[in-house]
C-alpha cells in the first residue's frame, strides 16, 4: 500500500470493512421494564436527548441510540443487562465519552447504560496502596482524593480531566507517563463485573488460575460491564523537574529522544510536538513554546533528588548535543503546568487550525522514529493532507492528527485514507495499529493487517467464552461480524469449534 492507494486491501476469508447488523426496532416492552427497575427519569428515549449520546470523541462514527439508561448500582446493571439478555437487545457501556476509536458507539437497536452517575470514591486505602472506585469516578478526581496523603493515581490521559476510571480500563489508556509507569492495567487490582449474562463477579489479579483481569482489562467492553474498580496508588515523587527544549526540526528532537533513552536515562515523560501541532497549541491555549521551532521536547523527571538532578543535567546535555536552540526548566509548579498546557490541549487545539481531522493512533520500535516520520512527511506531501505530529516520543507511541475540510468533497475520504497509510507504516516497521486509544468500530478492518484468520478466529473463540449470544458491545474490535461458533469466509469444511462456544 502507498501514496496510490492507502486502504486496507482485503484479506481471503476476512471482509475488509465491517457490516453493522441489521437494527429491529426496539421491544416495547423492554421500555416500559427499564423504566420500572430504575424511574423514567433515567430512561432517556426522547430522540432530541438520545442524539447527546451518539458518538464518543471519535466524531466521524455515529449512531444513536435506541434506549439510554442511567444506572447507579451494580444491582441495577445487572437487572439491564438481564432484560437485555432476556429480550435478545445488545447493549453497549458508555462512561465520560472520551474515547478515540468508538469503542462506546451505541447501537440504534440496542440499549446504552451510561455509567456517568456511578461517582463515588467508596474506600482510600493508604496503607495498602489503593482506592476503591465506581466506574464513573473522573480519572484526575483519584488523585485529587489522595494527594494529601502524598499519593496520586498514575495513569493519566489528555482527557484526565473529563475521562473516567471504568474508560480507562476498558480501553487500558496509558498517558504522557506511560513509559515509566506504564498503562492502566499496571494499576488495577480487581474490577467487580457484570457479565453477559447479568451475574456479579468480582476479577483480581491475586486470584488462582488464568488472568481474567488481565483479559478483562483493555477488552474495550466487550467482556462485560465494570462496576467497581480495586485502583493501585502510587507514592508521589520526592523530587520533579521539566524540561521544554526546541529543535529547528523534528529529525533532531528524535535524535535528542535516541540519546537520552540510548544514555540509560528513563524518564517519567518524554514527549514531542512537531510544529503543525505548535502552532495549534498556540492558538488554542497560549502556551508560548519557542517561536520558530521545529519540533519542542517535553522531557520530565521524577523520583530521589540527587538522582533526578544527576540525570537531569545529562538530559540537559545531551538535547544540547543534538541541535537544542533554547532549552526552557520549569522553576516550580506553575512553570512546570504551563509546559505541560501545550502537550495536554494538543488533541483539541487542533480544531483551531482545521475545521474537521481524525485523530490517529500507532505504536512503532522507537529506533525507526525517524524513519516514519519522513515517510509521514511523504504522504502528506504527495496527497496534500496535512499531518499534525504528537507523540509519547519514549514508547514510540504516535498520535498523527490528520487534517482536512469536511466542507470540501472528497476531503475526509482523503484524509482517511492518508491516516491508514499510517498505520500501514506503523505495521511494516513491526508495531501496532493502536497503542492506547483501542480499536473499536475504527480501526476493526485493520486487525487483519497484523493478524491471520486463525488468530482473529481465537480471539473471537475467548470473546465467545464471555458472550456466548454476542450482545456485549457488539461490531467492535473485530472486523467482521464473527459469530459464536461460526466464522465468516469461504471454508472447505466447518470450523473446528462450530456450535461449541459452550466449551469455553
Amino acid at each position: 500500500m502507498g501514496s496510490k492507494g492507502f486502504a486496507p486491501e482485503p484479506i481471503s476469508g476476512i471482509v475488509e470493512k465491517v457490516e453493522p447488523l441489521p437494527n429491529e426496532p426496539l421491544p416495547d416492552e423492554l421500555g416500559r421494564r427499564l423504566a420500572e427497575l430504575l424511574g423514567a427519569d433515567r430512561v432517556v428515549t426522547d430522540p432530541v436527548r438520545l442524539r447527546t449520546y451518539e458518538c464518543d470523541g471519535l466524531t466521524n462514527h455515529r449512531s444513536t441510540p435506541g434506549i439510554v439508561v442511567l444506572p447507579d448500582t451494580a444491582e441495577q446493571i445487572a437487572a439491564i443487562v438481564r432484560e437485555c439478555a432476556a429480550a435478545g437487545v445488545p447493549y453497549v457501556a458508555r462512561g465520560s465519552g472520551t474515547g478515540l476509536s468508538g469503542g462506546a458507539l451505541p447501537r440504534a437497536d440496542g440499549v446504552l447504560i451510561v455509567t456517568s452517575r456511578m461517582r463515588r470514591i467508596l474506600e482510600v486505602d493508604i496503607p495498602g496502596q489503593r482506592a476503591v472506585v465506581e466506574p464513573g469516578v473522573i480519572n484526575l478526581d483519584v488523585t485529587r482524593a489522595v494527594r494529601q496523603y502524598g499519593y496520586y493515581f498514575a495513569p493519566d490521559p489528555s482527557s484526565q480531566q473529563i475521562c473516567s476510571v471504568g474508560g480507562n480500563v476498558a480501553e487500558n489508556s496509558g498517558g504522557a507517563h506511560c513509559l515509566k509507569y506504564g498503562f492502566t492495567a499496571h494499576h488495577v487490582l480487581s474490577c467487580e463485573v457484570v457479565t453477559p449474562d447479568g451475574e456479579i463477579v468480582e476479577l483480581s489479579a491475586d486470584g488462582p488460575g488464568y488472568d481474567l483481569l488481565g483479559v478483562f482489562v483493555g477488552a474495550e467492553g466487550t467482556l462485560g460491564i465494570t462496576t467497581k474498580i480495586t485502583v493501585r496508588l502510587t507514592r508521589l515523587p520526592e523530587t520533579v523537574q521539566t524540561l521544554l527544549a526546541a529543535f529547528e526540526s523534528i529529525e533532531a528532537g528524535g535524535a535528542a529522544v535516541s540519546a537520552i533513552i540510548g544514555a540509560g536515562v528513563v524518564p517519567a515523560a518524554i514527549e514531542m510536538m512537531d510544529a503543525l501541532s505548535i502552532e495549534a497549541a498556540e492558538a488554542a491555549v497560549r502556551c508560548e513554546y519557542p517561536p520558530g521551532a521545529g519540533a519542542v521536547l517535553i522531557v520530565e523527571l521524577d523520583g530521589p533528588e540527587p538522582e533526578v538532578a544527576a540525570q537531569f543535567a545529562q538530559v540537559e546535555r545531551l538535547c544540547r548535543d543534538a541541535g537544542a536552540f533554547e532549552i526552557r526548566i520549569a522553576a516550580d509548579d506553575a512553570e512546570r503546568t504551563l509546559i505541560w498546557k501545550g502537550r495536554k490541549s494538543a488533541f483539541a487545539a487542533v480544531g483551531r487550525i482545521s475545521p474537521a481531522y481524525i485523530v490517529q493512533d500507532g505504536v512503532i520500535p522507537r529506533t525507526v522514529l525517524p524513519q516514519v516520520l519522513a515517510r509521514i512527511d511523504a504522504l502528506s506531501a504527495e496527497s496534500g493532507v496535512r499531518v499534525a505530529n504528537v507523540f509519547h516520543a519514549g514508547d514510540g507511541n504516535l498520535h498523527p492528527l490528520v487534517l482536512f475540510d469536511d466542507a470540501e468533497p472528497g476531503a475526509e475520504q482523503r484524509a482517511e485514507e492518508v491516516s491508514g497509510a499510517i498505520l500501514d507504516l506503523c505495521i511494516e516497521h513491526g508495531g501496532s495499529i493502536t497503542g492506547e486509544h483501542g480499536v473499536g468500530v475504527d480501526k476493526s478492518r485493520y486487525m487483519p493487517r497484523m493478524f491471520t484468520e486463525a488468530d482473529l478466529d481465537t480471539m473471537q473463540m475467548v470473546r465467545c467464552g464471555f458472550d456466548p449470544a454476542g450482545l456485549c458491545n457488539p461490531g467492535k474490535v473485530f472486523p467482521t461480524p464473527r459469530l459464536c461458533g461460526e466464522v465468516p469466509g469461504v471454508r472447505k469444511g466447518p470450523h473446528p469449534y462450530e456450535g461449541k462456544a459452550d466449551l469455553f
